[in-house]
């Protein structure tokens, strides 16, 4: 009996820890999170509405090359995008969501640090060496992520949803909720995405996958990986390139994961 109390303390023992870091967390991007709603006019004018402009560092940069080369389809998002609010609140509320989402961005570093450090006391020595740099890695993959969808497939997204037309006679007013919705949800997709080779790390680590098994279904994945570009991409070929070579890549970057991580199994078990 004293031993399964003994147990059971020490299973809510580390309900009460992994509690607190939830609440840390959240504290995390709460604090975040009215700091991007305090600090509106920058982040909806200079982050959020900038890749529909025509000063938006890749816009700018796509004209330039545009005009030394002479390729004027390259030059996009000439013309800002008209914007309406339809709903008496819908402002207020967009304000809300956009923040929150400003606050799990800016806080995912924090975030993943108090994940990590609930699992870290479970993991022995050996993974722990392995492990070193797990939470620069994440977030550097996270942000990159964030930044490539932010960067480049935002404003190639804008400028061909935003123009498109199935007739000339229909203009395009977009609705505020609508554009943000778009936005948010490729520079999520984004940061999401990048954390692949993490993924492939802790399911290599658990046995779960090998190097065998991911370059055996390296097709399968490449099929995948377009199905993906084509969801969080409008339907040109040009931005779902732009995201499935990335995809590729980490995929890559994931397999030799699992080699290196197999690489120092033999070598553990060999000692």
């Amino acid at each position: 009996m004293g031993e399964e109390q003994k147990k059971e303390m020490s299973f809510l023992d580390h309900l009460e820890e992994l509690r607190w870091h939830l609440i840390r967390s959240f504290i995390a991007i709460f604090v975040f999170a009215v700091l991007a709603f305090i600090f509106k006019e920058f982040v909806f004018d200079e982050i959020i509405l900038a890749p529909s402009t025509p000063d938006f560092f890749t816009n700018r940069f796509l004209c330039n090359l545009a005009n030394q080369f002479s390729m004027p389809s390259l030059c996009i998002n000439q013309t800002p995008l008209t914007l309406q609010n339809i709903n008496m609140s819908g402002q207020f509320t967009t304000h809300i969501w956009v923040s929150f989402i400003a606050g799990v961005i800016a806080a995912f570093p924090y975030i993943f640090w108090e994940i990590w450090s609930f699992i870290k006391p479970a993991l022995y020595p050996d993974e722990l060496r392995h492990s070193r740099g797990a939470i620069f890695f994440t977030s550097l993959l996270f942000i990159t992520g964030i930044l490539f969808s932010y960067y480049i497939i935002c404003p190639l997204s804008v400028q061909f949803l935003g123009n498109y037309q199935v007739s000339s006679q229909v203009e395009n007013i977009v609705n505020l909720g609508s554009y943000i919705s778009t936005i948010t949800s490729i520079v999520l997709a984004g940061g999401i995405i990048f954390e692949l080779p993490v993924f492939i790390f802790f399911l290599a680590k658990a046995g779960l996958v090998t190097a065998d098994f991911l370059k055996t279904y390296r097709r399968h994945a490449i099929v995948v990986a377009l199905l993906l570009a084509a969801i969080i991409t409008p339907p040109d070929i040009v931005s779902q390139i732009l995201v499935c070579l990335p995809l590729i890549v980490l995929y890559e970057a994931g397999i030799v994961i699992a080699k290196h991580i197999e690489k120092n199994r033999e070598e553990e078990s060999k000692n």
